[in-house]
């Protein structure tokens, strides 16, 4: 087909009215399907409730050590689930402390702590004048939420396909001490499915920030999250390249099993090194007796070892590959040579970026909407949910079954195609 920016205003107007009685059919679908978050679908869950098998009332709650997880104590968590959860994180046993089940309830706890009680004996964020984050945007939305509500002054960085824009990000760290951290999704980054390259993580471990509390926040949530055997990305490990840079007390590097096992009881966890470990146990012990340490060891029994959990994360992505290459192939039949869109491919994650023409994003959104299909809001993948051109939408592909999908994604395509039209035609002779 004719790309549309090559079309004159009567081909522009042609294609729009064919376009629209397309949309109105969809509209008599009464469709209500959910492209909006990132979210397992049953099938997933499906695959692990061979975990309420792994513990019955006749086993043995007790761990190799002797510790019984029936009870108090274990602030950091059991030792076998420290092993399992370390290699999952290619990190030391001893540098990991196991949570509850979720890992931005541990992100949204470390920023707390930093703000009333300051970090390794420095000043509270809440005692001083101005607090600021880097955020890569388009970014993850949870993430930006958590620091909006402390009132943190959010910063956004470019994203480029092989990480946030270094020489933006190494700039202003290095001359700004109320710049106190940035958030980062290094493999398959929601919403694009980028990667870190090796240089990228290089360079963040040999920052040189002004503020002596600086941390990076490392949500390696997507670390073993591989759609495909081949191509798989692979990133340095962040800690073992700050403390060869010098720097072993730059980062806070977060995980969790959410989509991995069941993401409402899943295992958190947190990688750092041993000076902030001390910092975070303090106040650890105040806050907790321990966490659930019977679901860390219904995790070990279910998987076994990291070799088990490899072996499953290869079943969730037979469940969800076809859902991403539906989308794809939709997204390139219906839009592919229009020059009215972008979208990344991604390799692992859980997300397709669509990028509209500018001023489009939310008007697209808005007629998916109409007609029964709900993605995530516009603008919620930046800052403030300000996105400044107006193009950012993230598509979350993996929760509707794949027929249900398929549709979504047409009607999608149709939203694109009746909105790309309207803007032309407000400029078109």
């Amino acid at each position: 087909m004719k790309a549309y920016t090559e079309m004159n205003k009567q081909e522009l107007e042609t294609e729009l009215e064919a376009l629209k009685l397309t949309y109105d059919e969809y509209q008599k679908m009464d469709l209500h399907l959910d492209m909006s978050r990132g979210k397992p679908c049953r099938e997933q869950l499906d695959l692990s409730m061979g975990m309420m098998d792994a513990l019955n009332s006749t086993v043995d709650l007790s761990c190799e050590d002797g510790t019984d997880c029936r009870n108090y104590g274990v602030i950091d968590g059991i030792e076998e689930a420290k092993v399992l959860i370390g290699d999952m994180m290619e990190n030391n046993p001893d540098n990991i402390i196991i949570y509850g089940n979720s890992s931005l309830n541990v992100m949204y706890d470390t920023v707390s702590r930093a703000m009333t009680h300051g970090i390794l004996g420095n000043t509270p964020w809440c005692k001083l004048d101005k607090v600021k984050f880097l955020c890569p945007s388009p970014g993850y939305d949870r993430h930006f939420s958590i620091t909006e509500y402390f009132g943190i002054e959010m910063i956004p960085v470019p994203m480029n396909p092989d990480g946030p824009d270094m020489d933006m990000v190494e700039d202003l760290v290095s001359k700004d001490d109320a710049i106190k951290g940035i958030w980062c999704v290094p493999k398959y980054s929601n919403p694009q499915g980028y990667s870190y390259s090796q240089e990228v993580v290089y360079r963040f471990a040999r920052l040189k920030p002004a503020a002596p509390d600086f941390r990076i926040f490392w949500d390696n949530a997507y670390g073993i999250h591989h759609l495909y055997d081949h191509d798989q990305a692979y990133i340095p490990e962040i800690l073992a390249e700050c403390k060869k840079a010098g720097n072993p007390d730059l980062v806070y590097k977060f995980a969790s099993t959410s989509k991995i096992t069941f993401p409402g009881s899943g295992i958190a966890s947190l990688a750092t090194s041993p000076n902030n470990m001390e910092d975070i146990l303090k106040q650890l012990s105040h806050q907790t007796i321990g966490h659930d340490k019977v679901n860390q060891l219904r995790h070990v029994r279910f998987f076994g070892d990291i070799s088990g959990m490899v072996d499953h994360m290869k079943k969730h992505a037979d469940v969800i590959r076809p859902k991403f290459e539906a989308v794809l192939n939709i997204f390139e039949q219906n839009l592919g040579g229009l020059n009215i869109g972008e979208w990344t491919k991604p390799m692992g994650g859980y997300f397709i970026s669509f990028e509209s023409m500018d001023g489009c994003a939310n008007e697209i959104v808005h007629r998916a909407k109409k007609a029964g299909v709900k993605m995530t809001e516009a603008g919620a993948t930046w800052p403030y949910h300000k996105d400044p051109k107006d193009s950012n939408i993230r598509v979350a592909p993996t929760y509707p079954p794949i027929d249900d999908l398929k549709i979504a994604a047409e009607l999608f395509t149709v939203c694109v195609r009746m909105v790309s039209l309207e803007k032309l035609l407000e400029t078109a002779e």
